[in-house]
């Protein structure tokens, strides 16, 4: 599923938000680095369909955009976005599940409560061999590694071409950042493109990864964002 950008730009009122940037990404695993406020959140909402450009050429998996901002905006999902897709601490893993289902669902299907068997067989793809909660477990006694995956499982639900993380950074612990990289590492090698938001590179943290993920730098360092691809 490829993304492609030609001298993209994003401005504010007061001044540049991002760009001019111009990159490919291809399928898998991919990070896009960016100091804070150089924009990357921005960026990835438009690679999202969720905002529109100023100027620039872009396509995500062959739509332009922001011609075809709908199917673009069917195809992908977001997740780690502040203020988007934010967890209700107070509610239950069974009731954030069966809410997302209920969206997704045509409008005259009911859907049920949600029982033990049926949250292990929505979040197992995500959680691979971390613990999954029960279902009237309370989100707030969640790990932090667990309320992520949560996020990232509810965001899949929809079965996106692309899934789009902000700022994995906002997960502290590194064993949690490992458990989170080599999960999405996984999603992206089934047939899912993940694209990853992140101020750093957790480079030290992808040496367990089958492949290291595409990695667009964002410095200003750089007079065009610099592509690198590194494997193992």
């Amino acid at each position: 599923m490829h993304i492609n950008a030609d001298s993209l730009e994003l401005s504010a009122g007061r001044g540049p938000v991002y760009g001019p940037l111009s990159f490919e990404l291809g399928g898998g695993l991919s990070v896009i680095r960016g100091d804070a406020g150089s924009g990357r959140t921005s960026l990835l909402l438009t690679l999202a369909g969720r905002m529109k450009p100023d100027a620039g050429v872009l396509t995500v998996g062959g739509h332009p955009l922001p011609l075809d901002l709908r199917a673009v905006q069917k195809m992908t999902a977001v997740c780690g976005f502040a203020g988007i897709d934010d967890l209700e601490d107070s509610v239950t893993v069974g009731a954030a599940l069966k809410e997302r289902r209920a969206w997704l669902a045509p409008w005259w299907q009911r859907v049920g409560r949600l029982n033990d068997v049926d949250v292990a067989e929505i979040c197992a793809p995500t959680f691979g061999a971390v613990p999954i909660p029960h279902t009237g477990t309370v989100i707030w006694d969640l790990s932090d590694t667990q309320k992520f995956l949560l996020r990232i499982t509810l965001a899949m639900m929809s079965g996106p071409d692309i899934l789009f993380v902000d700022d994995l950074e906002q997960v502290r612990g590194r064993d949690s950042r490992a458990v989170l990289w080599s999960r999405l590492a996984f999603l992206a090698s089934e047939n899912t493109a993940v694209v990853v938001s992140s101020s750093s590179l957790d480079t030290d943290l992808w040496d367990g990864l089958e492949r290291h993920p595409e990695i667009v730098d964002m410095s200003p360092a750089a007079a065009q964002p610099e592509l690198i691809q590194e494997t193992v």
